[in-house]
């Protein structure tokens, strides 16, 4: 089992950059694939990025594959997600994900066995 806590959210203005981190506890963070969503109030989840559990493969949604980057950091048990050229339309709570399966997977079929408590981000227009 793994613990996620996210951290690195908070209210931008648009235009900004911000870098979310997911720090795991528990079992090694190698032995996941990880990812993050996100949900904006009244929406559904979405997928944001995933990634594999080497680093070697990324996945991202089309909206943000050109503005956010996800990387993990193994033997800091740490995933991170920049976020730059913010729009309003990123507005939602965003959470790490850590999955048993693949990082396509995640992508594909928004699958996780673990999840954290979110981070909010808030983009002013």
């Amino acid at each position: 089992q793994v613990q996620l806590v996210e951290s690195g959210g908070g209210l931008v203005q648009a235009g900004d950059s911000l870098r979310l981190s997911c720090a795991a506890s528990g079992r090694a963070l190698s032995n996941y694939a990880m990812g993050w969503f996100r949900q904006a109030p009244g929406k559904e989840r979405e997928f944001v990025a995933s990634i594999s559990r080497s680093g070697g493969n990324t996945y991202y949604a089309d909206s943000m594959k050109d503005r956010f980057t996800i990387s993990r950091d193994n033997a800091k048990n740490t995933v991170y997600l920049q976020m730059n050229s913010l729009k309003p339309e990123d507005t939602a709570v965003y959470y790490c994900a850590a999955s048993m399966s693949t990082a396509q997977t995640m992508a594909v079929r928004l699958h996780s066995n673990y999840c954290g408590q979110g981070t909010q981000v808030t983009v002013s227009s």
